[in-house]
């Protein structure tokens, strides 16, 4: 494919296929290799996390989240995916000639509000203005610093066969809020955004388990079934999950169903995968549901082969290949 399309950005096959042709073999070094969107590095006797972002979403606003929110929210919880406590963010401004300053104020007060919760500041940003017609509305591009917390090691690459796969709570919310927003289907429903920080959540777990965690990763672009992907392809093992134990609100499975799309491959903006040695599983699960995850289950388990490959056991005691995400899900929703 010879031309950027809607799929590139979706998080799915292309966007992965896009990074590494483009930008990792032109860049190219140890630290873009490991993930596109994050990384360690070590500053003297400090290990720093720097994450890099771009949110876009249509509607900027609905039940449960809006753009501000979602961009501090966002790039916080990216940070937690290194194992760092988030510190500071970077904010800019994308915006099209004529877009109403007072709702570029509410998405600067969101913001605020939402770094204030995060115990993060906004430290520095820039603005650009295009013309009409240019940028749909307005974009923010972040990005954020944090300190990677002693004694914690987490990536997809150290996923180790017997771990344990947990998620924190239930899939796709996110990407079906925004769909039913857009008013496109004429549902009647109403599904709240999971967008939140993790901070509250993982931080306490890393401070006590942290040795014991190998891998974090919030299914955002892709969902679920795409991070599953990427961490079976990074730690070269295979993920075997049970359909049954993936929690999905049944308003959620309906509007899907009766859609036709795959909750697997909607987006969540509040929910972590976490990949813990199975020792631990009883005791992080405990610790979730203490902290408020009470849909936090156990899904399933790290195998040795086939390597890179998602196997699900279905409801009805099949095996399901897991690919990553092919198509476009849903455009403009991170």
């Amino acid at each position: 494919m010879d031309r950027i399309s809607l799929e590139h950005g979706a998080g799915g096959k292309l966007s992965h296929d896009l990074f590494t042709r483009v930008f990792a073999s032109k860049y190219g070094n140890r630290h873009l290799s490991r993930a596109a969107d994050k990384a360690v590095l070590r500053i003297g006797n400090r290990r720093i996390a720097f994450t890099t972002d771009a949110f876009i979403m249509s509607p900027r606003k609905v039940p449960g989240c809006s753009l501000g929110a979602l961009s501090i929210h966002g790039t916080v919880n990216d940070l937690l995916t290194c194992g760092a406590k988030p510190m500071y963010v970077s904010a800019s401004f994308v915006m099209e000639e004529g877009f109403p300053v007072k709702e570029l104020g509410e998405i600067a007060e969101d913001m605020a509000s939402a770094a204030k919760g995060c115990e993060v500041e906004i430290v520095t940003g820039d603005t650009k203005v295009v013309e009409r017609g240019k940028a749909d509305g307005a974009f923010v591009v972040t990005s954020g610093i944090g300190e990677v917390l002693s004694r914690v090691d987490v990536s997809g690459r150290n996923a180790r066969p017997g771990d344990s796969v947990i998620v924190t709570g239930s899939v796709g919310r996110h990407g079906v809020a925004v769909l039913i927003a857009r008013g496109e289907f004429g549902l009647a429903t109403e599904i709240k955004s999971d967008c939140s920080s993790l901070t509250g959540l993982i931080l306490p777990l890393l401070r006590k388990y942290g040795p014991m965690i190998h891998s974090l990763r919030d299914p955002t672009r892709g969902g679920i079934g795409t991070t599953l992907n990427e961490i079976a392809l990074e730690s070269k093992t295979c993920l075997r999950v049970e359909e049954a134990g993936i929690p999905i609100d049944p308003s959620v499975k309906a509007a899907c169903d009766l859609l036709g799309m795959d909750p697997l491959y909607m987006a969540c903006e509040g929910v972590m995968a976490i990949v813990v040695d199975p020792r631990a599983e009883s005791q992080v699960l405990r610790a979730l549901r203490k902290r408020g995850a009470k849909e936090a289950a156990p899904i399933g388990r790290v195998i040795s082969i086939p390597k890179g490959r998602v196997l699900m056991t279905t409801s009805v005691g099949g095996i399901r290949h897991v690919g990553m995400l092919r198509g476009v899900s849903l455009p403009r929703i991170c």
